[in-house]
Protein backbone atom coordinates (compact mmCIF):
# COMPACT_ATOMS: atom_id res chain seq x y z
CA UNK A 1 0.00 0.00 0.00
CA UNK A 2 2.01 3.21 -1.12
CA UNK A 3 0.40 6.98 -0.89
CA UNK A 4 -0.75 6.89 -4.43
CA UNK A 5 -3.12 4.08 -3.56
CA UNK A 6 -4.38 6.05 -1.06
CA UNK A 7 -5.11 9.11 -2.99
CA UNK A 8 -6.72 7.04 -5.23
CA UNK A 9 -8.98 6.05 -2.82
CA UNK A 10 -11.74 2.94 -2.67
CA UNK A 11 -11.73 0.72 -5.47
CA UNK A 12 -12.70 -2.74 -6.20
CA UNK A 13 -9.83 -3.91 -4.81
CA UNK A 14 -9.20 -1.96 -1.59
CA UNK A 15 -11.40 -1.07 0.89
CA UNK A 16 -10.71 1.49 3.68
CA UNK A 17 -11.81 1.44 7.57
CA UNK A 18 -11.06 4.24 10.19
CA UNK A 19 -10.79 1.22 12.61
CA UNK A 20 -12.28 -2.38 13.42
CA UNK A 21 -15.91 -2.67 13.59
CA UNK A 22 -17.25 -4.00 16.81
CA UNK A 23 -19.44 -6.10 14.71
CA UNK A 24 -17.17 -8.13 12.55
CA UNK A 25 -19.51 -8.84 10.05
CA UNK A 26 -19.63 -5.63 8.78
CA UNK A 27 -15.56 -6.35 7.04
CA UNK A 28 -15.80 -9.92 6.99
CA UNK A 29 -17.98 -9.41 4.21
CA UNK A 30 -15.58 -7.59 2.40
CA UNK A 31 -12.89 -10.25 3.26
CA UNK A 32 -15.41 -13.04 1.48
CA UNK A 33 -15.94 -10.74 -1.54
CA UNK A 34 -12.02 -10.27 -2.50
CA UNK A 35 -11.69 -14.10 -2.14
CA UNK A 36 -14.53 -14.46 -4.36
CA UNK A 37 -13.41 -12.18 -7.14
CA UNK A 38 -9.79 -10.96 -7.54
CA UNK A 39 -8.19 -10.52 -4.06
CA UNK A 40 -7.83 -7.11 -2.30
CA UNK A 41 -6.72 -4.96 0.59
CA UNK A 42 -8.67 -3.98 3.44
CA UNK A 43 -6.89 -1.51 5.15
CA UNK A 44 -7.53 -0.48 9.10
CA UNK A 45 -6.50 2.70 10.38
CA UNK A 46 -7.22 5.24 6.81
CA UNK A 47 -10.41 7.82 7.44
CA UNK A 48 -12.76 5.99 4.03
CA UNK A 49 -14.29 9.39 3.65
CA UNK A 50 -11.41 12.20 3.70
CA UNK A 51 -8.61 9.37 2.94
CA UNK A 52 -6.89 10.58 5.88
CA UNK A 53 -4.45 8.24 7.83
CA UNK A 54 -5.44 7.85 10.98
CA UNK A 55 -3.69 4.71 12.53
CA UNK A 56 -4.28 2.38 14.73
CA UNK A 57 -2.58 2.96 18.40
CA UNK A 58 0.06 1.01 19.24
CA UNK A 59 -1.70 -0.67 22.95
CA UNK A 60 -3.78 -2.73 20.45
CA UNK A 61 -1.99 -3.04 16.89
CA UNK A 62 -1.54 -6.93 17.68
CA UNK A 63 -4.06 -7.33 19.68
CA UNK A 64 -6.54 -5.99 16.65
CA UNK A 65 -4.33 -8.04 14.07
CA UNK A 66 -5.34 -11.33 15.94
CA UNK A 67 -8.81 -10.29 16.56
CA UNK A 68 -9.20 -10.37 12.60
CA UNK A 69 -7.16 -13.30 11.75
CA UNK A 70 -10.08 -15.21 14.64
CA UNK A 71 -12.82 -13.38 13.34
CA UNK A 72 -12.31 -14.68 9.88
CA UNK A 73 -11.41 -18.21 10.81
CA UNK A 74 -14.06 -18.58 12.66
CA UNK A 75 -16.78 -17.11 10.60
CA UNK A 76 -15.38 -17.76 6.96
CA UNK A 77 -16.55 -21.27 5.08
CA UNK A 78 -14.36 -22.57 3.54
CA UNK A 79 -10.93 -21.47 5.28
CA UNK A 80 -9.43 -18.22 4.18
CA UNK A 81 -6.22 -17.42 5.40
CA UNK A 82 -5.36 -13.44 4.77
CA UNK A 83 -2.53 -12.17 5.27
CA UNK A 84 -2.51 -9.72 8.27
CA UNK A 85 0.44 -6.81 8.85
CA UNK A 86 1.01 -3.62 10.06
CA UNK A 87 2.29 -1.00 8.01
CA UNK A 88 3.92 2.33 8.52
CA UNK A 89 2.57 5.25 6.15
CA UNK A 90 3.33 8.84 7.02
CA UNK A 91 4.72 8.04 10.68
CA UNK A 92 1.50 6.15 11.24
CA UNK A 93 0.63 2.29 11.98
CA UNK A 94 -1.84 1.19 9.82
CA UNK A 95 -3.32 -2.64 9.61
CA UNK A 96 -3.15 -4.40 5.88
CA UNK A 97 -4.93 -7.28 5.38
CA UNK A 98 -4.35 -8.74 2.14
CA UNK A 99 -7.13 -11.26 0.42
CA UNK A 100 -5.56 -13.49 -2.18
CA UNK A 101 -8.69 -14.50 -4.79
CA UNK A 102 -9.76 -17.75 -3.32
CA UNK A 103 -9.55 -21.25 -5.14
CA UNK A 104 -12.37 -22.97 -3.59
CA UNK A 105 -15.00 -21.08 -4.09
CA UNK A 106 -17.76 -19.91 -3.24
CA UNK A 107 -16.55 -18.36 0.17
CA UNK A 108 -19.81 -17.50 2.67
CA UNK A 109 -20.66 -16.14 6.24
CA UNK A 110 -21.61 -19.55 7.59
CA UNK A 111 -24.55 -17.50 9.75
CA UNK A 112 -26.03 -16.45 6.70
CA UNK A 113 -25.42 -19.64 4.84
CA UNK A 114 -23.96 -20.09 0.92
CA UNK A 115 -27.39 -18.50 -0.93
CA UNK A 116 -27.70 -15.48 1.50
CA UNK A 117 -23.77 -15.22 3.11
CA UNK A 118 -21.81 -15.37 -0.69
CA UNK A 119 -20.35 -11.78 -1.14
CA UNK A 120 -18.33 -10.51 -4.63
CA UNK A 121 -17.07 -6.71 -4.86
CA UNK A 122 -19.21 -4.54 -7.36
CA UNK A 123 -17.66 -1.07 -7.73
CA UNK A 124 -15.98 -0.77 -5.29
CA UNK A 125 -18.16 -2.31 -2.55
CA UNK A 126 -19.11 -5.46 -1.10
CA UNK A 127 -22.85 -7.32 -2.57
CA UNK A 128 -24.99 -10.30 -2.07
CA UNK A 129 -23.99 -12.48 -5.37
CA UNK A 130 -27.19 -13.35 -7.57
CA UNK A 131 -28.17 -17.29 -7.58
CA UNK A 132 -26.16 -17.39 -11.08
CA UNK A 133 -22.86 -15.84 -9.91
CA UNK A 134 -22.88 -18.44 -6.96
CA UNK A 135 -23.42 -21.40 -9.57
CA UNK A 136 -20.58 -19.91 -11.36
CA UNK A 137 -18.80 -19.51 -8.50
CA UNK A 138 -19.34 -23.37 -7.56
CA UNK A 139 -18.26 -23.87 -10.83
CA UNK A 140 -14.93 -22.96 -10.70
CA UNK A 141 -14.47 -23.89 -6.96
CA UNK A 142 -15.04 -27.65 -8.75
CA UNK A 143 -12.54 -26.53 -11.41
CA UNK A 144 -15.91 -27.28 -13.99
CA UNK A 145 -16.94 -25.73 -16.67
CA UNK A 146 -20.46 -25.02 -17.56
CA UNK A 147 -19.95 -25.81 -21.26
CA UNK A 148 -18.55 -29.39 -20.12
CA UNK A 149 -22.31 -29.96 -17.93
CA UNK A 150 -24.69 -32.35 -19.79
CA UNK A 151 -27.87 -30.83 -21.63
CA UNK A 152 -30.14 -32.76 -20.01
CA UNK A 153 -32.76 -34.31 -22.60
CA UNK A 154 -31.35 -32.26 -25.70
CA UNK A 155 -31.25 -34.97 -28.21
CA UNK A 156 -28.26 -36.22 -30.49
CA UNK A 157 -28.72 -36.50 -34.11
CA UNK A 158 -26.04 -38.08 -36.39
CA UNK A 159 -26.63 -35.02 -38.91
CA UNK A 160 -25.53 -33.18 -36.23
CA UNK A 161 -22.81 -35.12 -35.78
CA UNK A 162 -21.22 -35.13 -38.98
CA UNK A 163 -22.09 -31.88 -40.01
CA UNK A 164 -19.94 -30.70 -36.86
CA UNK A 165 -17.07 -33.46 -38.19
CA UNK A 166 -17.24 -32.11 -41.13
CA UNK A 167 -16.82 -28.28 -40.13
CA UNK A 168 -14.17 -29.12 -38.10
CA UNK A 169 -12.44 -30.69 -40.59
CA UNK A 170 -12.79 -28.28 -43.19
CA UNK A 171 -11.88 -25.55 -41.01
CA UNK A 172 -8.51 -27.35 -40.12
CA UNK A 173 -8.06 -27.31 -44.14
CA UNK A 174 -8.88 -23.70 -45.12
CA UNK A 175 -6.47 -22.91 -41.58
CA UNK A 176 -3.73 -24.78 -43.07
CA UNK A 177 -3.66 -27.03 -40.17
CA UNK A 178 -2.46 -31.08 -40.66
CA UNK A 179 -5.54 -33.02 -41.55
CA UNK A 180 -7.34 -35.10 -39.33
CA UNK A 181 -9.84 -37.06 -39.79
CA UNK A 182 -12.81 -36.01 -36.93
CA UNK A 183 -15.35 -38.52 -35.82
CA UNK A 184 -17.77 -38.81 -33.13
CA UNK A 185 -15.09 -40.86 -31.05
CA UNK A 186 -12.90 -38.05 -30.97
CA UNK A 187 -15.79 -35.46 -29.96
CA UNK A 188 -16.59 -37.62 -26.83
CA UNK A 189 -12.58 -37.71 -26.05
CA UNK A 190 -13.27 -33.98 -26.67
CA UNK A 191 -16.30 -33.81 -23.71
CA UNK A 192 -18.67 -32.86 -26.44
CA UNK A 193 -20.57 -36.23 -26.25
CA UNK A 194 -20.38 -38.35 -23.34
CA UNK A 195 -21.98 -42.06 -23.26
CA UNK A 196 -23.62 -43.39 -20.29
CA UNK A 197 -25.19 -46.34 -20.58
CA UNK A 198 -25.04 -47.38 -23.86
CA UNK A 199 -26.65 -43.82 -24.72
CA UNK A 200 -25.28 -40.83 -26.22
CA UNK A 201 -25.53 -37.35 -24.05
CA UNK A 202 -24.76 -33.88 -25.57
CA UNK A 203 -22.74 -31.25 -23.56
CA UNK A 204 -23.59 -27.75 -23.47
CA UNK A 205 -20.94 -27.08 -25.71
CA UNK A 206 -22.14 -29.78 -28.30
CA UNK A 207 -25.39 -28.07 -28.17
CA UNK A 208 -23.83 -24.37 -28.73
CA UNK A 209 -21.61 -25.58 -31.48
CA UNK A 210 -24.48 -27.31 -33.42
CA UNK A 211 -27.90 -25.41 -32.78
CA UNK A 212 -29.29 -22.29 -31.59
CA UNK A 213 -31.31 -23.83 -28.75
CA UNK A 214 -30.32 -21.65 -26.05
CA UNK A 215 -31.31 -18.33 -25.92
CA UNK A 216 -28.41 -16.41 -24.76
CA UNK A 217 -26.08 -17.81 -27.44
CA UNK A 218 -26.34 -14.83 -29.95
CA UNK A 219 -23.99 -12.09 -31.70
CA UNK A 220 -25.74 -8.50 -31.51
CA UNK A 221 -24.18 -6.51 -34.52
CA UNK A 222 -24.48 -2.30 -35.02
CA UNK A 223 -23.19 0.35 -36.87
CA UNK A 224 -24.01 3.27 -34.79
CA UNK A 225 -24.23 6.68 -35.57
CA UNK A 226 -21.67 9.03 -34.19
CA UNK A 227 -19.65 8.03 -31.15
CA UNK A 228 -22.97 6.99 -29.05
CA UNK A 229 -25.39 4.56 -28.87
CA UNK A 230 -27.71 6.81 -30.05
CA UNK A 231 -28.43 6.24 -33.65
CA UNK A 232 -28.27 2.78 -35.60
CA UNK A 233 -27.74 2.69 -38.85
CA UNK A 234 -27.73 -1.36 -38.98
CA UNK A 235 -28.30 -3.53 -37.07
CA UNK A 236 -28.10 -7.76 -36.99
CA UNK A 237 -28.91 -10.79 -35.14
CA UNK A 238 -26.61 -14.05 -35.52
CA UNK A 239 -27.71 -17.43 -33.79
CA UNK A 240 -26.72 -20.85 -34.93
CA UNK A 241 -23.79 -22.47 -34.11
CA UNK A 242 -20.63 -20.23 -31.71
CA UNK A 243 -18.49 -20.61 -35.16
CA UNK A 244 -20.61 -19.62 -37.62
CA UNK A 245 -21.55 -16.65 -35.46
CA UNK A 246 -18.13 -15.35 -35.28
CA UNK A 247 -18.11 -15.68 -38.93
CA UNK A 248 -21.28 -13.71 -39.39
CA UNK A 249 -20.27 -11.23 -37.06
CA UNK A 250 -16.74 -10.76 -38.96
CA UNK A 251 -18.16 -10.43 -42.31
CA UNK A 252 -20.82 -7.79 -40.49
CA UNK A 253 -17.61 -5.98 -39.28
CA UNK A 254 -16.20 -6.07 -43.08
CA UNK A 255 -18.77 -4.92 -44.54
CA UNK A 256 -19.20 -2.08 -42.54
CA UNK A 257 -15.94 -0.73 -42.03
CA UNK A 258 -13.73 1.00 -44.77
CA UNK A 259 -11.58 -0.71 -47.46
CA UNK A 260 -8.19 1.36 -49.16
CA UNK A 261 -6.53 0.59 -52.09
CA UNK A 262 -2.90 1.27 -52.61
CA UNK A 263 -0.23 0.65 -55.67
CA UNK A 264 2.60 -0.96 -55.12
CA UNK A 265 3.96 -1.83 -58.87
CA UNK A 266 1.43 -2.63 -61.20
CA UNK A 267 -0.44 -4.45 -58.71
CA UNK A 268 -3.33 -2.67 -56.77
CA UNK A 269 -3.85 -4.19 -53.46
CA UNK A 270 -6.68 -3.37 -50.99
CA UNK A 271 -7.03 -3.89 -47.32
CA UNK A 272 -9.37 -2.74 -44.86
CA UNK A 273 -8.67 -0.21 -42.43
CA UNK A 274 -8.80 -2.45 -39.65
CA UNK A 275 -6.91 -5.22 -39.33
CA UNK A 276 -9.01 -8.69 -39.76
CA UNK A 277 -7.08 -10.57 -37.70
CA UNK A 278 -7.77 -8.44 -34.82
CA UNK A 279 -11.29 -8.07 -35.67
CA UNK A 280 -11.44 -11.86 -35.50
CA UNK A 281 -9.47 -12.42 -32.49
CA UNK A 282 -11.54 -9.97 -30.28
CA UNK A 283 -14.52 -11.79 -31.83
CA UNK A 284 -13.46 -15.08 -31.05
CA UNK A 285 -12.26 -14.12 -27.47
CA UNK A 286 -15.39 -12.60 -26.55
CA UNK A 287 -17.16 -16.44 -27.48
CA UNK A 288 -14.38 -18.58 -25.32
CA UNK A 289 -14.31 -16.38 -22.17
CA UNK A 290 -17.99 -14.76 -22.07
CA UNK A 291 -20.68 -16.49 -19.46
CA UNK A 292 -22.74 -18.70 -20.21
CA UNK A 293 -25.03 -18.25 -16.95
CA UNK A 294 -25.35 -14.55 -17.79
CA UNK A 295 -28.91 -14.15 -20.44
CA UNK A 296 -26.57 -10.85 -22.11
CA UNK A 297 -25.61 -11.35 -25.60
CA UNK A 298 -22.04 -11.15 -27.31
CA UNK A 299 -22.09 -7.63 -28.67
CA UNK A 300 -20.21 -5.99 -31.80
CA UNK A 301 -20.66 -2.60 -32.19
CA UNK A 302 -19.38 -0.25 -34.80
CA UNK A 303 -18.91 3.62 -34.56
CA UNK A 304 -17.39 6.46 -35.83
CA UNK A 305 -14.11 6.03 -33.98
CA UNK A 306 -13.71 2.11 -33.00
CA UNK A 307 -14.96 -1.00 -33.05
CA UNK A 308 -15.92 -2.56 -29.59
CA UNK A 309 -16.51 -5.77 -28.42
CA UNK A 310 -18.63 -6.57 -25.30
CA UNK A 311 -18.80 -10.05 -23.84
CA UNK A 312 -21.16 -10.89 -21.03
CA UNK A 313 -19.10 -11.73 -17.60
CA UNK A 314 -16.12 -10.22 -16.27
CA UNK A 315 -12.55 -11.68 -15.98
CA UNK A 316 -12.65 -15.42 -15.25
CA UNK A 317 -12.03 -17.15 -11.72
CA UNK A 318 -9.59 -14.39 -9.88
CA UNK A 319 -7.68 -13.34 -12.96
CA UNK A 320 -6.58 -9.99 -12.54
CA UNK A 321 -6.28 -7.12 -15.05
CA UNK A 322 -2.66 -6.83 -14.77
CA UNK A 323 -2.24 -11.10 -15.70
CA UNK A 324 -4.52 -10.55 -18.80
CA UNK A 325 -2.82 -7.80 -19.96
CA UNK A 326 0.68 -10.42 -19.06
CA UNK A 327 -0.46 -12.31 -21.28
CA UNK A 328 -1.92 -15.01 -18.54
CA UNK A 329 -5.21 -16.31 -19.40
CA UNK A 330 -7.79 -18.38 -17.65
CA UNK A 331 -10.66 -20.12 -19.82
CA UNK A 332 -14.32 -19.61 -18.69
CA UNK A 333 -15.25 -22.27 -21.72
CA UNK A 334 -12.59 -24.98 -22.01
CA UNK A 335 -14.45 -27.50 -24.32
CA UNK A 336 -15.66 -24.53 -26.65
CA UNK A 337 -12.04 -23.11 -26.50
CA UNK A 338 -10.74 -26.41 -27.91
CA UNK A 339 -12.71 -26.91 -30.63
CA UNK A 340 -12.18 -23.70 -31.86
CA UNK A 341 -8.90 -24.32 -31.51
CA UNK A 342 -8.81 -27.80 -33.24
CA UNK A 343 -10.78 -25.56 -36.13
CA UNK A 344 -7.59 -23.37 -36.38
CA UNK A 345 -9.72 -20.46 -35.13
CA UNK A 346 -7.52 -20.09 -32.07
CA UNK A 347 -3.53 -20.31 -31.97
CA UNK A 348 -2.75 -20.70 -28.50
CA UNK A 349 -4.10 -19.50 -24.86
CA UNK A 350 -3.12 -16.70 -23.57
CA UNK A 351 -1.90 -14.90 -26.77
CA UNK A 352 -5.33 -13.19 -27.81
CA UNK A 353 -4.66 -9.74 -26.37
CA UNK A 354 -0.95 -9.31 -27.69
CA UNK A 355 -2.18 -10.24 -31.04
CA UNK A 356 -5.04 -7.81 -30.86
CA UNK A 357 -2.18 -5.74 -29.45
CA UNK A 358 0.58 -6.16 -32.08
CA UNK A 359 -2.20 -6.32 -35.28
CA UNK A 360 -3.15 -2.64 -33.86
CA UNK A 361 0.65 -1.22 -33.86
CA UNK A 362 1.13 -2.57 -37.40
CA UNK A 363 -1.30 -0.89 -38.76
CA UNK A 364 -0.46 2.66 -37.11
CA UNK A 365 -3.51 2.22 -34.73
CA UNK A 366 -4.14 3.82 -31.53
CA UNK A 367 -3.13 1.28 -28.65
CA UNK A 368 -6.30 -0.92 -28.07
CA UNK A 369 -8.56 -0.55 -25.25
CA UNK A 370 -9.60 -2.80 -22.86
CA UNK A 371 -12.05 -2.62 -19.85
CA UNK A 372 -13.14 -4.93 -17.36
CA UNK A 373 -16.46 -4.09 -15.67
CA UNK A 374 -17.92 -6.40 -13.27
CA UNK A 375 -20.50 -7.98 -15.27
CA UNK A 376 -18.53 -7.79 -18.46
CA UNK A 377 -15.37 -7.39 -20.92
CA UNK A 378 -14.60 -4.98 -23.38
CA UNK A 379 -12.51 -4.33 -26.27
CA UNK A 380 -11.63 -1.34 -28.15
CA UNK A 381 -10.55 -0.97 -31.32
CA UNK A 382 -10.17 2.60 -32.58
CA UNK A 383 -9.96 3.47 -36.09
CA UNK A 384 -8.15 5.24 -38.25
CA UNK A 385 -8.99 8.97 -39.44
CA UNK A 386 -11.73 9.22 -36.84
CA UNK A 387 -13.40 12.36 -36.60
CA UNK A 388 -11.82 13.71 -33.60
CA UNK A 389 -8.17 13.58 -35.05
CA UNK A 390 -8.49 13.89 -38.74
CA UNK A 391 -6.85 16.91 -41.06
CA UNK A 392 -9.12 18.52 -43.32
CA UNK A 393 -7.01 16.29 -46.16
CA UNK A 394 -7.52 13.86 -44.52
CA UNK A 395 -11.08 14.19 -44.05
CA UNK A 396 -11.58 14.96 -47.94
CA UNK A 397 -9.03 11.90 -48.80
CA UNK A 398 -11.83 9.76 -46.61
CA UNK A 399 -14.63 11.15 -48.41
CA UNK A 400 -13.26 10.15 -51.77
CA UNK A 401 -11.11 7.04 -51.20
CA UNK A 402 -12.08 4.89 -49.00
CA UNK A 403 -16.00 3.90 -49.37
CA UNK A 404 -17.17 1.36 -47.34
CA UNK A 405 -18.18 -1.56 -48.81
CA UNK A 406 -21.86 -1.40 -47.12
CA UNK A 407 -22.00 1.98 -49.18
CA UNK A 408 -20.61 0.66 -52.44
CA UNK A 409 -23.38 -1.93 -52.63
CA UNK A 410 -25.84 0.48 -51.35
CA UNK A 411 -25.22 2.91 -54.63
CA UNK A 412 -24.98 -0.33 -57.15
CA UNK A 413 -20.65 0.86 -57.45
CA UNK A 414 -19.14 -1.77 -59.02
CA UNK A 415 -17.10 -3.44 -56.99
CA UNK A 416 -13.10 -3.53 -57.50
CA UNK A 417 -13.56 -7.69 -57.05
CA UNK A 418 -15.88 -8.23 -59.34
CA UNK A 419 -15.27 -6.49 -63.00
CA UNK A 420 -18.30 -7.73 -64.87
CA UNK A 421 -20.89 -5.20 -66.20
CA UNK A 422 -23.39 -5.42 -63.92
CA UNK A 423 -25.49 -2.87 -65.67
CA UNK A 424 -27.20 -6.05 -67.14
CA UNK A 425 -27.93 -7.14 -63.70
CA UNK A 426 -30.88 -6.17 -61.48
CA UNK A 427 -30.28 -5.38 -58.11
CA UNK A 428 -30.66 -8.34 -56.46
CA UNK A 429 -27.93 -10.08 -58.28
CA UNK A 430 -25.78 -7.14 -57.68
CA UNK A 431 -25.87 -7.94 -53.95
CA UNK A 432 -25.33 -11.51 -54.19
CA UNK A 433 -22.46 -11.30 -56.14
CA UNK A 434 -21.08 -8.47 -54.18
CA UNK A 435 -21.66 -10.53 -50.87
CA UNK A 436 -19.80 -13.60 -52.58
CA UNK A 437 -16.95 -11.87 -53.34
CA UNK A 438 -16.42 -11.43 -49.84
CA UNK A 439 -17.00 -15.03 -48.98
CA UNK A 440 -17.71 -17.33 -51.47
CA UNK A 441 -18.65 -19.91 -49.26
CA UNK A 442 -22.02 -18.06 -48.38
CA UNK A 443 -25.22 -20.32 -48.54
CA UNK A 444 -28.18 -19.10 -50.14
CA UNK A 445 -30.07 -19.19 -46.77
CA UNK A 446 -27.22 -16.53 -45.25
CA UNK A 447 -27.58 -14.25 -48.37
CA UNK A 448 -31.30 -14.36 -48.03
CA UNK A 449 -30.65 -13.28 -44.16
CA UNK A 450 -27.49 -10.49 -45.39
CA UNK A 451 -30.38 -8.96 -47.87
CA UNK A 452 -33.70 -9.06 -46.13
CA UNK A 453 -35.35 -11.21 -48.94
CA UNK A 454 -36.98 -15.23 -49.25
CA UNK A 455 -34.46 -17.66 -49.63
CA UNK A 456 -36.24 -19.04 -53.02
CA UNK A 457 -35.84 -15.32 -54.24
CA UNK A 458 -32.19 -15.83 -53.72
CA UNK A 459 -31.88 -18.96 -55.08
CA UNK A 460 -33.58 -18.24 -58.33
CA UNK A 461 -31.23 -15.44 -59.11
CA UNK A 462 -28.28 -17.49 -58.30
CA UNK A 463 -30.07 -19.94 -61.07
CA UNK A 464 -30.24 -17.11 -63.24
CA UNK A 465 -26.43 -15.91 -62.50
CA UNK A 466 -25.09 -19.67 -63.24
CA UNK A 467 -27.16 -19.57 -66.42
CA UNK A 468 -25.09 -16.36 -67.81
CA UNK A 469 -21.79 -18.29 -66.91
CA UNK A 470 -21.37 -16.07 -63.98
CA UNK A 471 -21.31 -18.42 -60.87
CA UNK A 472 -19.66 -21.54 -61.26
CA UNK A 473 -20.47 -23.90 -58.08
CA UNK A 474 -17.48 -26.13 -56.84
CA UNK A 475 -17.50 -29.00 -54.19
CA UNK A 476 -20.52 -30.28 -52.37
CA UNK A 477 -23.47 -28.03 -51.30
CA UNK A 478 -21.91 -28.64 -47.64
CA UNK A 479 -18.51 -27.77 -48.12
CA UNK A 480 -18.15 -26.18 -51.80
CA UNK A 481 -17.82 -22.79 -52.62
CA UNK A 482 -18.65 -20.33 -55.68
CA UNK A 483 -16.54 -19.04 -58.15
CA UNK A 484 -17.28 -15.27 -59.92
CA UNK A 485 -16.71 -15.20 -63.39
CA UNK A 486 -15.33 -11.69 -64.46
Amino acid sequence: MTIENIVRGESKNVEFKVMLPKNSEKYIKTIIAFANTQGGQLIIGIDDQTREIIGVDEDILFRTMDSISNAVSDACTPQIVPNVEPRTLNGKTVIVVTVAPGPNRPYYLKSQGREKGTYIRVAGTSRPAHPEKIKELEMEGARISWDELTCIGYPVTEDAVQKLCSDIMNYRQQAGAAPRNVTKTQLVNWKLLKEIHGSTTASNAFVLLTSDCFPFSKTQCAVFKGTERNVFLDKREFTGPVYEQIEDAVSFVLRNIRLGATIKGLVRQESFELPVEAIREMIINAHCHRSLTEASYVQVAIYDDRLEVTSPGGLYNGLTYEELMSGHSRLRNRTIANVLGQMGLVESWGTGIKRIMKAAEDYSLPVPEFQTFDNMFRVNLFRPLSSGNCTPSEKHRRSIGETSVKHRRSIGEASEKIMINKEALNDTQRKILNLLAENTQLSAAKIAEHIGISRRNVESNMKKLKDQGILIRHGSPKNGYWEIIS
